[in-house]
This record gives C-alpha cells, structure tokens and sequence, in this order.
C-alpha cells in the first residue's frame, strides 16, 4: 500500500506531522533545560507541564469542531488546508528558537496541537474513503507504525541537534507534508451542507453522544483511550524510573524509548498478519492481558531491581542481573500495545456511520485527552503519597488487568474459543482444512453441516471463524447446558412448527449474516447423511445467499453419538473438519411452493452428498484403504466370513495378506497382473489384498466363461501366474482348465502349497509388527492412480475385455456408495456374487471390509434355496443380487428368512415388475435397483432409501458427469456417456494384449439408452446393440421383454433377433412358458395399442434361459442357438 496514491501521501503527511510535533516539544524542553533554566531546574520542569497542557488543551476544547467540520467538507482538501497552516506554525517556531523566546515556542506548540486536533479525525475517517475494507487493517497498522517511530525519531533527533537547527528541519519537514497533501486523492464530504454547531460545549456533548450511539464502536474508543492513558503514564515515567529505581544514564531511558516505540510498530504490523485484513477484534482481549501482565512483571522487576552499576551506560545495564527481564517486559508492553490498538482504530473506522465517522473519533480524542490528565493526576497523587515509580507501573497493570477482565467479559469468543480451541485440538487432534472458504463476517451465506453428535456445535463454534449464528431449535436454545458455549456462537432459535421460522432465517440471512444449520434436523443414528430437510435450500434459494458445506468426519465416534453399539466407539478420536468452496444454485421457473420446496431439498441433499464424497480420501491404495479401516474400526472388527463360519478380523486380514503376501513377492514383478481363479472364500480375499499389500495387479479370472474365454483373458491381461487352492479345482472339477493353463506356459499357485512355507518366525514377526503393516507397503510407492484390478466384461454381448480399474477408482466408488447409503458396522452384507463380477467385487467384498462392516461370502448365487436360508442364519442385513437371481430366491425361500435385511440392492440387469412385488408382498421389502457397468467400478446411479422411484436404476452417484447423445431412429433418450473418478483408467484388448486403451476424454460410452427426468432419476430404455431395426422401425428389445412379462409374468423372457431377407431383423422370443402361443401376445398387443411390428412370432421354449455366471442372461448363446435354427 505504501506504494499506492491513495493511501502513500496520507502515510507520508502523518509521519511528518507527527515528527514534528515531538521534534518542536522535545527541541524546546531541551533548550529550557539545558540552556534557558539550567539554573532554574523548578522552573524547567513547570515548562514540561505546561508545554504538555498547552499541546493537550486543543483536544478539548476544538476536537468536536474538528469533527463536525471534517464530516462537512472535502477531507482532502482540509488536509492541505492544515498542512499549510503546519508550515505557518513551524515558521512561528523558527523565530521562537532563534529569539529563544519561550512565550512564541509555546505558542507554536499550542498552535501544533490545535493542528492535531483538527487533522486527528481525519487521518482515521479518510482511510476507509480510500482504501478497501480488507485493506483497513493495513492502513491502520502502518498508520499506528509510523506515528510511533514518528515520535521515536523526533524525539531522538531533538537532542541530536541544535534547537534553531531543529527549528529549520521541521520547517522543511511542513513543507514537504504540504507538498505531499497536494498528492491526496480527493475524499467528498459524508455531510455536506449541514450546518456546524459553534458552541464547543454542546458541541462536545453531541460528538460524545454520537460516539456512544454504537456499542462496539463506544468499546473501542474506551479501548484506545485507556491505551493512550496508560502509554502516556508509561512514557513519562520512564525517565524517573531509570534516573531514580534503575539508577542509570540518559541513554538507558533512550533506549527504552526505543524498544518501546519500535516493537509497538512491530504489533502493530503483526496484529493486521494475523487478522489477514479481517476487521476484528478477536485479539484484543488476548492482547489486553499481555499487556496487563507485562506492566504487573515491570513493576515487579524493576521494584526488585538490584543496582549492580552505579549510574550505569547501557552496556553496564545489560551487563546487570534482571536486565533482560525489564527488556522482555518492555517488549511484551509495547508488543501487545500494538495488537491491541490497531484493530480497535479499524473497528472505528468500518463500524462507524461514515456521516458521523469523522466526529466519533474526534470523540476518541476528546477522552484520550480527558483520560489522560485524569491518569496524571492520580499519578502525582500517588507518588505524593509516597509510592515509588515501581508501584505506580504495578498500579497501572492491576488497572489494565481490570480493562483485561472487562474485555474478556465483553468478547469473550475470543480467549474462551481460543482455550476451547487449544482444549479440543490436543484431545481429538482437530484438523480443519478450508477455512479460506468460510465467508467474511457481513457476508449473506447458509453453512450446511452433517450432524454427528452433541460435540458439533462446540467443534464448529471454536474453529469456524468469528461468532457464526447457529440455527438452534428452541427448546434446546433455552437449556442450561447450551448457556456457557453461547460465548463460541450465536443462537437463533427455530421452532420448526412455526411456519414464520423460514421467513425469519431469510431475513437473518439476507441482513448480512451467515447462518449455520444442521440439515438433517437431528443427530444421525446411521453414521451417515439422514433425511436432508429442504428448509436450508430454501432459505439460500429466497436470500440470494450461497451454500457452503461443511463436513465433520470423527465425532461419530466419541461417546457424544447416538451411535454407540453400531460403531466402535473411543474417547478421544481423530476429528476432522473440512470447509468445502461455497457453491449456489437458483431454483428457476414458475412452480408450485410444493415443487420448489422439493427442488430446494433435493439439491441440498446432492451437495451434503458430494461434499462427504468430496471429502473422503481417495488418494491412497486398497491396502493403505484397509490400514486405515482397522485403525478406525479396530482389528477385531470382523469383515470376512465364508461358509465354513470362521471369520477373519481386520487384524487376521492384515497379517494374512502381508504373510501370503510375501510368497508371492518371490514369484511374481512388482506391477505385474497375477490372476485370482477363486470363488467367493475367505482365501478370494486374503489373496486379494495380498496382491495389493505387494504392488501386484489383481486380475479376476471367471471360472464360469469357459476355457476359450478364460485363456483370451489372460492373453489379453498378459497374465504369467495364476492363484487359486487345490480344494476349489477339487469341488469345481477344473483340474483340464488348469493342465491347459500350465501347457499354455502359465505357473499355477495354490493357497494351500503357498502357506505351507509360511514358518512360525515369519508369523510370529509380522504379529509383532503389525502396526508397521501400512508402512511396509508404502515402501513400494504404488501410487493410488496404478492399476489395482482387472475385471473382465460379462461377454453377455461379445468377447471379454479387461477393464482396468486403479486404486482411487474403486475407492471412489466405495466412497460415492457410502455418501448415499447409510450403512454402519452393525450391517452384515451377503454375497453370493461372485468376486470376477464387478458388483461382488466392489459393492460385496471391498465396500464393507473397507468400512469394517462384516461381509458373508456364500461361493454360488444359482443356490436358491441355500443362500436365503443363510441370510437367515447370518442376520443378513444387506443382500445384492440380478433380478434372475432375486427371484429364484423369492421361489424358494420361507417368508421369514429375509426378517432381517434392510436393503436389497439389484443390478445388472433390469428388475422385472413381477420380482418387485413378490418382495414387497412376501417378505416386505422394497429392491433398491442400481445400475452400473464394469468399466465405471461398477455403480453409476442406484436408488437408495432417501430418493426411490420404481422403475428407474435410480440417481446418478456424486461426482458423476453424464451427457446424453442422440440416437437415430430413437426419439426417446440419448446413449448414456458418463465420465467421473470411477471411471476406468482402460481397456485392455484381445487385439494388442497388455496395452492400456484410456477412455476418449475420460468420458466411457455405456452403450445404453437411457432417459433421465427433471428429479435426475435414470430409466433404461436398452442398450444401442439390443435395438432391431426391422423394416426401417427402431425397436428396442427389452420392451419386447416387457412385453412378453405382461402376458406371462411368472416366467423368463428374452428376446434376441435373427437375418430377415425382407425386413432386414426378425424377433425371436425365448421364454419359459410352457404354453406360450403367438395369438395370446398378438392379442395383448392389439389391446394395449402395440403394433404388431414390434411383437414376435417366433416363440421357442426353454426349460431355463441360459445365464452368465455374473447373473446376466446369456444373450450371445442365445443369438447363435436363433441364427442356427
């Protein structure tokens, strides 16, 4: 700023101002004293007084002209105007030193502080004309710096030289403030036109009532002058206190001075660092009891000061014990003393009315000098009365430790947030992050904050900037034990069955407040976001006033939740508050209030749902991911089981997979894909997570795609090793696909051989240094962008790929997951898909063992009668499935084996009308259908309890950016392009084995027609390749599918197309109705208004439709079984 217009000749007219002030005062003391009345020491010190009243008196009797005038004219205009009379007044003064003419010195000095008097309110009032309200706080630093050194060096150079000589530099010195008046910019009158009251009496009493008006403004001018009393007492003590109690020379009091006035400069920038140009006053409470504290340890350090040199140089007092006590005091004093005055000079300033700116610090003025003259006087009472200097410093410290005590009382976020602050950062190792995003104070903003326990409010209060207002509901607002942290945040209490509480926060907000609301209304007893009310999205919706989220992440687990028996709880866990961008969004259109209130609502939920994914670590591997779980969950936690019932914890998990692990370092390369031919066992993820604790690349082979697919895929991955356990070839009788993978040149590893080299040792270390098992894998620096998987497409349409999915592609899917759906560690999750499936492997295995919730592995999904019965045994709470596989369960399974899950989750393919009603009539569930592709880790969109609509695969997940291309022929929808973190780094191809083929943009093309609604929820209407073209009419062969359910609904359908010569396709149903008769279709379709173009006649019927091991029909069979008959 000092280089700027228009605030650098303000700077410069101060600085010179005050130089010469104490440059006259200081040269005509000294001429008194040591030329004029060296024989007249009385009258010497008579002159100080009097010099000292002369220069005071202006204060009180102009000051409040000053101020009404300066209210009323151009401020820059008046500044010049003083400024010239300054070079009119150091003329007098010339003449006074080389007459020696003690009469017209003291005139000028009169005159001087008649100057002050009327340029003081305008070098504060003109700031805030000039500079910017971040820029405040700068300006008033440098302001206050510069006066104090200022008066530093004037009162330096005043015994530097002779008094006609400091009579011919502060001429030259007003001249050059003159000139740098005239640099200036100009500053309009707040006040112009209205008329200046002359009569100093009324004038003075209006100015002091005008003052008075403003509360905090009011504090602040008692803060300054009791600042200015207690320094000016300082001051005028520090000679008699180092010629008298400190018994040292001149030059010792000099250099107080100058400790004084140089760190005071040195707060004075400090404070402004701190505050980042944040007018407030936060550090002034903490600043007044430095202060108060520093006087009270002066006097008591200078009070027990032992002379050790006589009349000592400074060197000589340096030198003496308890020295470098009084220097740390006076450097604690004048540290504090500027922290604590800037800020209060900037309060003045911005909260002040800018018409009346200009009087109310001329009323500051007016005190500083009143309380001055007071505070000399009972200081000359006191020294009468027999007190020393020691003891007058300690009776000025006990006082401002009263100012202190009041200060504190009357801010009292300020200490009390910074002890809660200290308190709550050393029990629960806080860590805020985005503070820089927390609107400025008068800033219109609605902060959105997930609740997770009583702690909330205190966490948010302490470390969220300044005195946030808090949405609180009424009855809590008047509890008692709400009372003491209202000292952290304001309550603005909310009854929820007023319908006025809406329209009361938007006026609160739109005066310029931010308000901070919980969403959810109440504390979550999932652990994760609960029903997101829309009242907070309407109140930034009608106030103009951007969201800004707010995530806490770790109360959850403190005994201050609700959910105690569903997690582990501990004491004092690590908290974390982060502080996402502020982000707004504006309801358009004519609507009812009904519709815009569930608008409002809906994309609030959508941003508190991005922001948890938003603020999640990703940025790790799968087995950093599992560290991580057993650290918040804890190692007994158990996360895997499988038929044999014998769980592992998060501990067995670890130490297995760094053990078996270990064996596999030996015999494969870092980054190499090695394939897993496992189902779904407890040894599929030890294996697993094995690979990913060495840096290998776990490729999941499906046992169930045949050889010819089996070998193509590890052609395609480049696979050289593959896992698996001879009890599992043994059962599945897959002992020639394995002789053909060994004659293909590829090592075969069984589990069971592999543990057999694991010695005791080896165990009994890695049990020791369990703790250790994170940083051991770090050491293999594998990046959470390298591949940590590769999958294999279902081939239901054609030759399988590899999709590679890295380590933050699958967390962020877990991640996306776990922001909509509440799920906690009470939850068990059957898995019955198979682990090479991208659903079983995401959504069964890595989400619930990464969130150290169990997960019961069951090794075949065709068991319709087994898997209900152990989702019986296994209080199953969460169940995934295909629709083939969901309804060949509800065939079988007792209506009461399902009591206990809470979610079912379907994908794959659709979810027939018949399936969903037979869950909701037999077992009372409702299917949470999803829908995803491998290559996006799966899940794209799901519906989840929160937002459902029957038909649709639901909405898609955070993160996810979707854009729809048009079809031709197809007038309803778009293929469906999604990009996100989910998606896949690339395909690895048959053609060109090994090499990575990354998505075109980022953005993968589904191959699907979809339409997505004004809600967000997506339909699918087909896939591009299930679309028959028959005589130039598109037809979408899932409807047909549909179709077929209609007239027959308990039975399966499928529907693939033939060569037509004529039409060019031809449709051919396959189905499981025994019975089923082109007529009773043609007849249906003729009465639902279906052409006939779009209903097949050729039927054929199968005892069961062919299915992938994935759950998904088997299309590519069933279209080559079409095209050979």
């Amino acid at each position: 700023m000092l280089a700027k217009r228009r605030f650098a000749p303000m700077f410069t007219v101060q600085f010179l101002g005050a130089f010469n002030d104490n440059l006259l005062k200081y040269a005509m003391l000294l001429l008194a004293n040591y030329g004029l009345f060296r024989d007249a020491p009385d009258k010497a010190g008579m002159l100080s007084v009097v010099a000292t009243g002369l220069f005071t008196l202006p204060y009180f009797l102009f000051s409040a002209l000053a101020g009404q005038v300066a209210d009323r004219i151009d401020k820059a205009t008046l500044v010049r105007w003083v400024k010239l009379a300054e070079v009119g007044i150091m003329g007098i003064a010339l003449v006074g030193f080389a007459w020696e003419s003690i009469p017209l010195l003291l005139a000028s000095l009169f005159l001087m502080g008649l100057h002050s008097t009327v340029f003081g309110p305008v070098k504060y009032s003109i700031l805030p004309q000039h500079l910017h309200e971040r820029e405040i706080m700068g300006g008033t630093g440098l302001i206050e710096a510069g006066t104090f050194l200022a008066i530093l060096t004037g009162q330096l150079l005043a015994g530097q030289v002779l008094p006609w000589e400091a009579g011919l530099v502060a001429m030259g010195l007003a001249v050059l403030g003159y000139v740098s008046a005239l640099a200036i910019p100009s500053a309009p009158p707040s006040r112009g036109g209205h008329p200046v009251d002359w009569n100093i009496a009324r004038g003075t009493w209006h100015v002091l009532t005008t003052a008075h008006k403003g509360r905090g403004v009011w504090l602040a001018v008692l803060g300054i002058s009791w600042f200015f009393t207690a320094g000016a007492v300082l001051l005028t003590e520090f000679v008699p206190l180092v010629s008298d109690t400190l018994n040292a020379q001149k030059d010792v009091a000099t250099l107080f001075l100058v400790i004084f006035s140089v760190t005071i400069a040195l707060g004075s920038m400090t404070v402004n660092r701190l505050l980042q140009g944040e007018v407030s006053a936060k550090y002034v409470p903490i600043s007044a009891l430095a202060l108060a504290l520093g006087l009270i340890d002066l006097s008591f350090a200078a009070g027990g000061f032992a002379v050790t040199y006589p009349n000592a140089s400074i060197a000589e007092f340096a030198a003496s014990p308890g020295s470098w006590r009084i220097f740390a005091d006076l450097f604690v004093i004048a540290f504090s003393g500027g922290m604590f005055i800037v800020p209060l000079y900037a309060i003045l300033q911005v909260r002040s009315p800018a018409e009346e700116r200009s009087q109310v610090i001329a009323a500051n003025n007016i005190l500083n000098a009143g309380m001055t003259v007071i505070a000399v006087v009972i200081v000359a009472l006191l020294l009468s009365a027999g007190f020393s200097v020691a003891q007058v410093i300690g009776v000025l410290g006990f006082a401002t430790l009263v100012v202190a005590m009041v200060s504190i009382w009357l801010l009292p976020e300020t200490l009390f947030k910074a002890v809660i602050r200290v308190v709550l950062k050393v029990l629960y190792r806080v860590d805020v992050t985005g503070i820089e995003n927390m609107p400025a104070p008068g800033e219109r903003a609605v902060v959105v904050v997930n609740h997770l326990s009583f702690l909330d409010g205190v966490l948010l209060g302490a470390f969220l900037p300044g005195k946030p207002t808090f949405a609180v509901h009424t009855a809590i607002a008047k509890s008692w034990w709400i009372q003491p942290f209202l000292k952290l945040f304001r309550a603005f209490p909310v009854d929820p069955t007023n319908p006025m509480a809406a329209k009361a926060m938007v006026r609160t907000v739109r005066e310029g407040n931010t308000l901070v609301i919980f969403p959810e209304g109440r504390i979550t007893v999932t652990g994760a976001l609960m029903k997101v009310f829309d009242g907070p999205g309407m109140v930034a919706d009608k106030a103009d006033a951007p969201i800004v989220p707010v995530r806490l992440n770790g109360p959850q687990f403190t005994p201050f939740s609700r959910l105690k028996g569903k997690v582990r709880t501990r004491v004092f866990p690590k908290i974390s508050i982060d502080v996402l961008p502020p982000r707004r969004f504006r309801i358009e259109g004519e609507m009812s209030a009904r519709e815009r209130r569930a608008i409002a609502g809906r994309r609030l939920y959508d941003e508190m749902s991005a922001m948890i994914f938003a603020t999640t670590d990703t940025d790790r591997t799968l087995f950093s991911a599992l560290c991580a779980a057993r650290a918040v969950h804890g190692g007994k936690a158990e996360v895997v089981e499988d038929i044999k019932r014998e769980p592992l914890s998060l501990d067995r998990l670890i130490l297995g997979s760094e053990l078996l692990g270990d064996r596999l370092a030996h015999r494969t390369r870092p980054g190499e894909a090695v394939g897993l031919l496992l189902p779904n066992v407890n040894g599929a993820a030890l294996a697993f997570f094995a690979l990913q604790a060495e840096g290998r690349v776990a490729a999941m082979l499906n046992f169930t795609a045949g050889l010819t697919n089996l070998l193509s895929a590890c052609e395609t991955a480049e696979i050289r090793a593959v896992v698996t356990a001879h009890a599992f070839v043994e059962q599945a009788k897959l002992q020639d696909t394995i002789n053909v993978l060994e004659a293909s040149g590829r090592r075969v590893l069984y589990l069971e051989d592999l543990a057999q080299e694991i010695g005791t040792g080896a165990k009994l270390w890695h049990l020791l240094l369990k703790n250790g098992a994170e940083g051991r894998h770090l050491k293999r620096k594998v990046s959470p962008d390298a591949p940590a998987v590769i999958l294999f497409t279902s081939g239901s349409e054609g030759t399988p790929k590899g999709v590679v999915l890295t380590h933050r592609n699958l967390l962020a899917n877990c991640a996306q997951l776990a922001a909509r759906i509440d799920f906690n560690t009470s939850d068990v999750v059957l898995n019955a898909l198979p682990v090479f499936h991208s659903f079983g492997l995401t959504g069964g295995t890595l989400l619930p063992i990464l969130n150290g919730i169990k997960t019961v592995f069951y090794p075949s999904p065709l068991h319709y009668r087994i898997v209900p019965a152990l989702a019986y045994d296994a209080n199953a709470t969460i169940l995934f499935g295909t629709d083939t596989f969901l309804s060949g369960y509800a065939r079988m399974a007792h209506s009461y084996d399902f009591y206990s899950l809470r979610y079912i989750f379907a994908g794959a393919e659709k979810v027939r009308e018949e399936t969903r009603k037979t869950y909701a009539d037999k077992f009372g569930l409702r299917i949470l259908e999803g829908y995803g592709a491998t290559e996006c880790a799966p899940v794209i969109a799901v519906n989840t309890p929160m937002h459902f609509k029957a038909g649709t695969v639901g909405r898609l997940l955070p993160a996810m950016e979707a854009r729809l291309e048009p079809v031709p022929g197809i007038e309803e929808g778009g293929r469906l392009y999604v990009k996100g973190p989910n998606v896949m780094a690339g395909y690895m191809l048959a053609s060109d084995p090994g090499k990575l083929q990354p998505p075109a943009e980022g953005w993968h093309d589904t191959g699907d027609i979809v339409t997505i609604d004004d809600a967000g929820f997506v339909t699918i209407r087909g896939r591009a390749k299930r679309f028959a073209k028959i005589g130039g009419e598109m037809v979408s062969l899932p409807a047909v599918e549909g179709y077929a359910a209609k007239v027959w609904p308990n039975a399966d359908h499928a529907v693939v197309t033939r060569p037509d010569a004529k039409k060019g396709e031809q449709l051919v149903l396959y189905t499981t109705t025994p019975d089923a008769d082109p007529k009773a279709l043609l007849a249906w379709g003729r009465a639902n208004g279906v052409t006939e173009l779009m209903l097949p006649r050729d039927i054929r019927v199968l005892d069961a439709l062919p299915v992938l091991g994935t759950g998904k029909l088997d299309y590519v069979t069933l279209g080559e079984m079409a095209k050979g008959c």
